[in-house]
């Protein structure tokens, strides 16, 4: 081979791989829905936006919006390779891309982190209003400001762990919003509160200002976030909440209003909603105990109600194996759900 034509073959090679690979941007939202928040969060939102290799060098096309919600203590910033984190998103989409795996689409993940380390995706005076940002501020302002398809039939929403619930809890909502979702190994969606480990709760219990969130460990800043979200009591300042336990003893009132946000246990008054959905996907790793279970029992209930679904358990754990399930299996996923040009 030439110089000239081994050139020319580098060049191509370039130009290939270049194509392949999207470009991001990390944007503020400001939200009215969340201002105000008793836990004086911000209501300006970080949102990181992906746009497809062909955004810039095709100007009238359009492209389906595939939302995705990242877990609990995770934010848009490291999901996205703005920081060194356990996943690169935006990696993931370009060699899904490069692979012929899936579709060009615009992916969007709003920042849920905040003073307790994640919204749950839900509403309440302490948190915010987290639904209706996600659910119609952020999508109107996506709509406004990116060419997307702006019809549900384009429209995605995904996300792993606590993004997986608040896929399910924002997708049994919204279903004039999204018509395809699919759930990463979803978090919280059963487990009703019937006893607590005495020390457990005294550890919890002794987290009174919010200068003592940042120390909490996982388990204890997972609880006052979902009672934040779940539990919330404008008369209980500075962190305007109220713990499902008391001296190590559970409170049966607020623990009902933990069990009243979890999945398994209040989407049977949502089906009519779910069936209004064009498609539906989640998957779990077998070695992801508690949560592989509760998405297999989530997955049997979708069957007695027969509302197609797809459904797979497989070898992981709650982590290792999610950058390989998104491109191999959710992008896919919605390449062929979602309604495209």
């Amino acid at each position: 081979m030439s110089k000239f034509s081994l050139m020319l073959l580098l060049l191509f090679t370039v130009a290939v791989t270049n194509a392949q690979k999207g470009i991001k941007e990390r944007i503020k939202v400001y939200s009215k829905a969340i201002e105000g928040n008793l836990a004086n969060d911000p209501a300006e939102r970080e949102v990181t936006v992906y746009m497809p290799p062909s955004y810039q060098a095709q100007p009238d096309k359009r492209y389906p919006v595939l939302y995705v919600l990242h877990g609990f203590t995770d934010s848009d910033s490291q999901w996205f390779g703005w920081e060194k984190h356990w996943i690169n998103l935006h990696e993931v989409i370009d060699a899904a891309l490069s692979e012929g795996q899936a579709k060009e689409m615009i992916v969007v993940m709003p920042n849920a982190y905040n003073r307790f380390k994640g919204s749950m995706y839900s509403s309440s005076a302490t948190i915010g209003d987290w639904e209706t940002f996600v659910a119609r501020e952020l999508v109107n302002y996506i709509d406004a400001n990116y060419r997307t398809i702006a019809e549900p039939a384009s429209r995605g929403l995904a996300g792993h762990s606590m993004g997986g619930y608040g896929t399910i809890r924002l997708g049994m909502k919204y279903p004039e919003v999204w018509s395809a979702i699919y759930l990463l190994s979803p978090c919280c969606m059963d487990g009703p509160l019937l006893t607590v480990d005495p020390e457990f709760a005294k550890s919890v219990e002794a987290i009174t200002t919010v200068g003592q969130l940042d120390a909490a460990n996982f388990f204890e800043i997972a609880t006052l976030a979902s009672a934040a979200a779940w539990a919330p009591n404008p008369e209980k300042p500075p962190l305007y909440l109220d713990l499902p336990f008391e001296d190590g003893k559970v409170l049966p009132e607020i623990a009902a209003k933990f069990s009243a946000n979890r999945t398994l246990y209040v989407i049977d008054q949502y089906i009519h909603n779910l069936k209004k959905l064009n498609a539906i996907g989640m998957d779990a790793g077998r070695q992801d105990y508690g949560i592989s279970g509760a998405t297999q029992k989530l997955h049997e209930l979708l069957e007695s109600y027969d509302i197609p679904h797809f459904y797979e358990s497989y070898q992981g754990d709650h982590l290792n194996r999610i950058a390989e399930r998104i491109r191999t299996k959710m992008l896919p996923f919605f390449s062929e759900h979602l309604v495209f040009e």
